[in-house]
């Protein structure tokens, strides 16, 4: 029950009565027994200042922050985490007193649901496709995690080497066009973070993932959840590949944002059972 004592947090996006976070963090809150509830809260770009004071005013713990704001949030905060100061953007605020703190869980997030479904990005060979926000953290963290490569696989060459060098010596950059089968086949884990075989994309049933160069024992992870199963996933799926979905990564970054807000470890279960059911009314 909502009362004087209860604490307050949210998303904020322009759109984002579309976001699947106050599900996930409310059923959170639920399982935990938390005093807490979360909100989407749409703000436009030309109100973002007026939001983050808002957030000291009003006493709002915690903000989840999505598209456009996650590069210009960052300007308002009077902290920054590491992984927030690496990449330039946040994905997540935190209230101390009158102080804002910036943070990015998108590739920490990333490396924990790697590691709730058993694989460790440690010493091991990485392709990420894209050169979006999304491949910086992923590519950020998995270099930061110990992977000895990470190939970043774009489009645009300029933006690849870019993204690359957030792994440091581990990172190394290939035209998408260029990557050879024995790049391929090297891999040990391929992640796509565009919006390739995303439903409403230009590309709803694309891959950029050769998956029949892959070995049988790569790993298969697709940042986009709508659909639950994009056609890259499909396509491992059906060779054998173990495949992390987008809902896995979602789960992953938002149980990084719960712990870092509460202090608790994030219930899986119920987090999961949340975005599944609301995904399934959704017809996602």
């Amino acid at each position: 029950m909502i009362s004087g004592a209860t604490r307050l947090a949210g998303v904020i996006g322009d759109p984002v009565r579309h976001s699947l976070s106050p599900a996930i963090h409310n059923a959170a809150y639920a399982a935990t027994g938390l005093d807490w509830v979360y909100l989407a809260l749409p703000v436009g770009e030309e109100r973002l200042g007026e939001a983050l004071s808002g957030m000291v005013a009003l006493g709002i713990d915690g903000l989840s922050v999505t598209m456009p704001h996650k590069a210009r949030a960052a300007e308002y905060c009077d902290e920054l985490t590491p992984a927030a100061e690496a990449l330039g953007v946040v994905n997540s605020l935190r209230r101390q007193g009158a102080r804002l703190v910036g943070h990015n869980t998108d590739g920490s997030g990333f490396v924990t649901a790697l590691a709730n479904n058993g694989w460790s990005s440690s010493i091991r060979s990485a392709v990420v496709v894209g050169a979006g926000g999304t491949a910086r953290a992923i590519t950020h963290a998995l270099g930061a995690a110990g992977a000895h490569r990470v190939t970043v696989a774009a489009r645009r060459a300029r933006a690849g080497d870019s993204v690359a060098a957030l792994a440091g010596p581990a990172g190394e950059a290939r035209p998408l066009g260029e990557m050879g089968a024995h790049q391929w086949r090297e891999a040990d884990l391929v992640v796509n973070t565009t919006p390739v075989g995303m439903a409403g994309s230009a590309l709803p049933n694309g891959s950029l993932v050769p998956v029949e160069l892959l070995r049988s024992d790569a790993v298969v992870a697709d940042v986009v959840y709508h659909p639950r199963v994009t056609p890259m996933l499909s396509a491992a799926a059906a060779a054998g590949h173990r495949c992390l979905g987008g809902v896995d990564l979602l789960l992953g970054l938002s149980a990084e944002v719960f712990t870092w807000w509460t202090g608790q470890a994030a219930p899986l279960e119920a987090m999961r059972g949340a975005v599944l059911a609301q995904l399934d009314g959704s017809g996602g």
